[in-house]
């Protein structure tokens, strides 16, 4: 029966995009994932995509698909870079993974024009400013 399915929650991770130099001294844009809770989150798999109206028509990027693995307590992986060109849309973020024997999964959107300065705050653990969603 549907009530003897557990309803599970994802609570404790946090999609951020930071603008940050490269190694080159470049300032670049990267999207972090960062893992909150007090054990390692496994089999991390995120896809990414991005979607909208562009000059008055609908575009779609390409699926990308990322296989981070494990993801240690209170601890972050890079996800992907970002090009300013993409945050007129909205850029889609889905995130599975295993906890306590269970998968879980959450899908982050960041709204068009929503990764801007004025919407910068500090991200947990990773200890840098940038736009979040938790």
């Amino acid at each position: 029966m549907l009530k003897d399915i557990p309803q599970l929650v994802v609570e404790n991770i946090v999609m951020a995009v930071v603008h940050e130099p490269d190694d080159d001294g470049n300032m670049v844009w990267n999207v972090y994932l960062v893992n909150l809770y007090d054990e390692p989150i496994r089999g991390v798999l995120v896809s990414s995509k991005g979607y909208g109206h562009y000059e008055g028509r609908d575009v779609k990027t390409s699926v990308l698909r990322h296989l981070i693995g494990t993801i240690d307590p209170r601890d972050y992986a890079k996800i992907e870079p970002i090009m300013t060109n993409l945050f007129g849309l909205n850029n889609e973020y889905w995130v599975s993974f295993y906890k306590d024997k269970n998968m879980y999964d959450k899908k982050y959107i960041f709204l068009p024009e929503s990764i801007r300065e004025e919407n910068f705050v500090m991200i947990p653990v990773l200890n840098r400013r940038g736009v979040m969603i938790r």
